[in-house]
């Protein structure tokens, strides 16, 4: 089931989380535009315009939709800036929207031909985007970037079968966070050894979160349950989650999102306990890397997802990995542009920058493979993550349209007191129910 990275390829591993498309890209942009639109003039003499064999420069309108960081840290900008004066033969008026990766399919989806003709989306939208004929498949130079500069792990999060649709630039899955004034690294291990530290009163040893499913699923995959199979597309294989292990896993579920020493996702906010050390671990993914280090400093600690224990057998805890992609719209105006700008969003200089501006872990080789990246606690915790901790999420649409309605409602039901160990297997057997029929 799981997507193994080679751990001899440090760098070929290197790209996470969220949300989310599916998972949910916490501080990674809503949903949304924002009147952010510039123009860059890509030749203030014409006459040195290099349009190929005319010198001709041609007026090109391109929509890019990314999430709020890559706005708010001038990372988009910069690019667009460098894109212009690479290509003097357009003369480029750019329209930037703030769209989150983990929202992008649903916003495409609304009008094609209004959409971004650039957009960046979590891999586990592919097959939707693919079958409604909203992504352009990429030929030449763009999909050469893919197949020469990026690990081939990674590559097929951007892949239908052997056709090439997007260019992964980063890792998209989850890791441990920790504050190192409540926990130490021995605690960490295993959701047992957290939930029985001592601790004050007003501390929670732990945060729940589902994440709609995203974050959910490392629970019953850690404990070897599928959908669809241990690829995610055999839905004859249906889903075994209403299994006797499935029962025991949710069991678990039960007492840990009731547990007083656990806090609840959407009752109060990770930043707010961790401001005044009042939580003990969480999970997340690097987008929100930033964030917690300027709050905790010294005091943040992060590693690999812990183990537990549901059955009397310790299981690790699995979570979903996929990818963060560059597409372009099949429906684009002006798709020569939009494919050569989505090519050099992918390339190393502009992997390079990402990492560096808002750390996201690359998946060029190259980047990877330098210093300042294997160097980098992140990358070395994402890599173990990836090899260690991880399943390749799912991607077809039939469990993209169900699963995270129906998983996603499992901690909502548990939270409420809907599920209970009393109905728990009666709850499994509609779960299933209704991801099969």
């Amino acid at each position: 089931m799981k997507k193994k990275v080679l751990a001899c390829t440090l760098a070929m591993a290197l790209s996470v989380s969220l949300l989310a498309g599916c998972g949910n890209d916490s501080g990674n942009g809503d949903s949304g535009s924002a009147g952010n639109s510039s123009v860059g003039n890509s030749s203030a003499d014409n006459s040195s315009a290099q349009g190929g064999s005319t010198g001709e420069v041609t007026d090109v309108s391109l929509k890019v939709w990314c999430p709020q960081n890559q706005v708010d840290s001038g990372i988009i900008g910069e690019q667009q800036a460098a894109f212009a004066a690479a290509h003097p033969e357009w003369n480029i008026t750019w329209t930037t929207e703030i769209v989150g990766e983990d929202t992008a399919k649903t916003e495409i989806l609304k009008d094609v031909d209004a959409a971004a003709d650039v957009f960046l989306f979590a891999s586990d939208q592919l097959i939707e985007l693919v079958d409604a004929g909203a992504i352009a498949q990429l030929g030449g130079d763009a999909e050469k970037l893919v197949k020469e500069t990026i690990a081939e792990s990674v590559q097929a999060t951007a892949m239908v079968g052997d056709a090439t649709y997007a260019i992964p630039f980063t890792h998209n899955t989850f890791f441990m966070f920790y504050d190192k004034t409540i926990m130490d690294e021995s605690d960490v291990t295993s959701l047992e050894k957290i939930m029985a530290k001592e601790t004050a009163d007003n501390v929670y040893n732990y945060y729940f979160e589902s994440a709609g499913g995203w974050k959910l699923g490392a629970y019953y995959y850690g404990a070897g349950l599928t959908v669809f199979g241990p690829e995610g597309n055999d839905l004859e294989a249906g889903v075994n989650w209403n299994n006797e292990t499935g029962v025991a896993v949710t069991n678990y579920l039960i007492d840990l999102i009731n547990n007083p020493k656990c806090a609840y996702d959407g009752e109060i906010a990770v930043s707010e306990l961790i401001e005044d050390h009042r939580l003990g671990v969480w999970f997340d993914g690097s987008w929100n890397y930033d964030t917690y280090k300027n709050i905790l400093g010294d005091d943040m600690g992060i590693g690999v997802i812990p183990t537990f224990n549901p059955d009397g057998n310790d299981y690790q805890l699995l979570g979903f990995y996929g990818s963060k992609c560059i597409g372009v719209n099949a429906h684009s105006k002006n798709m020569a542009a939009a494919v050569a700008f989505a090519t050099f969003l992918g390339n190393e200089e502009n992997q390079t920058l990402r990492y560096e501006k808002s750390a996201q872990v690359p998946t060029n080789i190259t980047v990877g493979a330098s210093e300042a990246v294997t160097s980098d606690p992140l990358a070395a915790v994402i890599v173990k993550e990836s090899n260690e901790a991880s399943v390749m999420q799912p991607s077809h649409s039939v469990f993209s349209s169900r699963y995270w309605t129906y998983a996603g409602a499992i901690p909502t039901e548990i939270r409420s007191g809907e599920i209970n160990k009393d109905n728990v297997q009666e709850k499994l057997d509609t779960f299933v129910k209704a991801m099969t029929e």
